[in-house]
C-alpha cells in the first residue's frame, strides 16, 4: 500500500475553550501545556483516576520515535526499523511526525508534577516504535503488524493510510485481529469519500476528526466505515527537529482514540478488542449531542470519544466483536483439530496406526447400514405416494427452506492522512458540553 500521510503544521498557539471543547484551562508553566486543549476537554484528572493505561503496549507504526525526548523518556520501547537499516526504532530524529503520535498517546510532561510539556491521554502505556518507509505495496505494513502482535502490542496506531491492502497486508490486520489486538487508523484529510486503507479494511477501527468548535473537520474523510471522531485541530505535541510541533488532521485524533483504546484495555483487561470498541463507541456523543446512536454516520460515526465515560458507565461487554466487522479468515475453522493447521500430524497418524483395521470395517459397516437405511424410506415415500396420488401433495415442513447468510454489520469508516483539499462536509452545530 501507499504510505502516505499528512505532515501538515500550522503555526500559532491553539486558542483553547471553544463552544464543544469549552474547557477551564490547566495550570502549567508553559504555553504548550497551555495549548494542549484537546486534552483538557478530556477532563484528564477525571480519567486518570480510573486508568492510566498501565500495563499496556501501544504499537505506532510511523516514522520512528525520539525515545530521548524529555516528554518520552522511559515510556518508548527500543522497537524495530523496517527501513532497510535495521536496529530498534526508538532514536528517531529527523522526522517528527511518529514522535508526535507517541506524546499524544504516552507523553508524561516534565518539571515539578509533570506540569511542562506535551501529557499524552494515557500517561503510564508503553509504547513499541516500529518505523517504516513511505513506500509502495507489497513492502508495506505486513511486517511492522505482525511485529507489534507478536511483541505484546494491545493496541496498534496507524496514522497513515494509502489507495488498497495487498494480500500479505490483509494478512496481517487478519493476524492481529485473532490474536485480539485493536487496529486503530485514521481516515484521512482530503475532505473525500473515498475509502483509505488500512482504516476502510474489515476489523479496523476508523477515526475522523473534529475541530475545537465540535464541527467535523471539513478536511477529514468520510463514508460507512467511520467510527469515532477525535479532536484533530491544531494539537500540540513533542517533535524531533523542533522540540515541539503544532498540526492538523486525522493523524492525531488516531493517536487519541488508540489513547482511549490503551486506557479500556488497561482497566478492563479482559474484555477483547471488539469489546474495547464498544465501549469507546456506545459512550461517544454526535457534534449535535445525540448520544447511543445505533447506526454510524459517514461524518463522525458513533461520534467524538468521551474516555472518562467510557472508563466509568456501567456497559454489557456485548459480543466478541462490538462494532467491528471482522474478516472471513479470523474465525475459527469448523473442522479445526489434530489435521487441520496448527495441529499435530505426526500424533494423528500415530493413532490411526495403533488403531488398526478394525476402525475402517465398522466404519464401512455403517455407511451400508445407512445406505440401506436410506434406500428404505425412499422406496417408503415413492409407495405412498402411489397410494396417495389422489390425495394432496406432499410438502411443508422439514430441514429445507431458503438459506441465507451470516449477517455482517456494515464496514465502518477508514482513516489516513494526505494533503487536503476543497469539498468535505460540515456537522450539525454542537449543543453538548465536552467535559467528562
Amino acid at each position: 500500500m501507499s504510505f502516505t500521510r499528512t505532515l501538515r503544521a500550522v503555526g500559532g498557539v491553539a486558542v483553547a475553550g471553544a463552544l464543544l471543547f469549552t474547557a477551564a484551562p490547566t495550570a502549567s508553566a508553559d504555553y504548550i501545556r497551555d495549548g494542549q486543549w484537546a486534552l483538557d476537554a478530556f477532563n484528564p484528572q477525571k480519567v486518570w483516576k480510573e486508568s492510566t493505561g498501565k500495563n499496556v503496549i501501544v504499537a505506532v507504526i510511523d516514522s520512528g520515535v525520539n525515545g530521548d525526548h524529555v516528554d518520552l523518556k522511559g515510556n518508548v520501547l527500543p522497537g524495530k526499523d523496517f527501513t532497510g537499516g535495521g536496529g530498534t526504532a526508538d532514536h528517531e530524529t529527523g522526522d517528527d511526525h511518529g514522535t508526535a503520535m507517541a506524546a499524544l498517546i504516552a507523553g508524561h510532561g516534565h518539571g515539578p508534577k509533570r506540569a511542562d510539556g506535551i501529557m499524552g491521554l494515557a500517561p503510564d502505556a508503553k509504547i513499541l516504535p516500529i518505523k517504516t518507509n513511505e513506500i509502495g505495496a507489497g513492502t508495506g505494513i505486513d511486517g511492522p503488524i505482525r511485529y507489534a502482535v507478536d511483541h505484546g502490542a494491545k493496541v496498534i496506531n496507524m496514522s497513515f493510510a494509502g489507495a488498497s491492502l495487498d494480500d500479505q497486508e490483509k494478512s496481517a490486520v487478519s493476524y492481529a485481529l485473532k490474536k485480539d489486538v485493536l487496529l486503530v487508523a485514521g481516515s484521512g484529510n482530503d475532505g473525500s469519500s473515498k475509502p483509505l486503507y488500512p482504516a476502510a479494511a474489515p476489523g479496523v477501527l476508523a477515526v475522523g476528526a473534529v475541530g475545537e468548535d465540535g464541527k467535523v473537520l471539513s478536511r477529514s474523510n468520510y463514508g460507512p466505515h467511520i467510527r469515532l471522531i477525535a479532536p484533530g485541530e491544531k494539537i500540540y505535541s513533542a517533535g524531533t527537529s523542533m522540540k515541539y510541533r503544532q498540526a492538523t488532521g486525522t493523524s492525531d485524533s488516531t493517536a487519541y482514540v488508540s489513547a482511549a483504546a490503551a486506557l479500556v484495555r488497561s482497566k478492563y483487561p479482559d474484555l477483547t478488542a471488539g469489546q474495547v470498541a464498544n465501549r469507546l463507541t456506545k459512550t461517544a456523543i454526535t457534534p449535535d449531542g445525540k448520544t447511543g446512536v445505533t447506526s454510524p454516520d459517514p461524518k463522525y460515526g458513533y461520534g467524538v470519544i468521551r474516555p472518562y465515560r467510557a472508563l466509568s458507565e456501567k456497559i454489557p461487554a456485548g459480543s466478541k466483536n462490538g462494532p467491528l466487522t471482522m474478516p472471513k479468515d479470523t474465525e475459527p475453522s469448523a473442522g479445526a483439530g489434530a489435521d487441520a493447521p496448527g495441529g499435530s500430524p505426526s500424533a494423528s497418524s500415530g493413532a490411526e496406526e495403533s488403531s488398526g483395521v478394525s476402525v475402517s470395517p465398522l466404519a464401512v459397516v455403517g455407511i451400508a447400514v445407512g445406505v440401506l437405511v436410506v434406500l428404505g424410506i425412499v422406496i417408503g415415500v415413492i409407495v405412498a405416494n402411489k397410494k396417495r396420488r389422489n390425495g394432496p401433495p406432499p410438502g411443508g415442513g422439514g430441514f429445507g427452506g431458503p438459506h441465507g447468510g451470516v449477517g455482517v454489520p456494515p464496514q465502518y469508516p477508514g482513516a489516513y492522512q494526505q494533503p487536503g483539499g476543497p469539498g468535505g462536509y460540515q456537522s450539525a452545530p454542537p449543543n453538548y458540553p465536552p467535559r467528562q
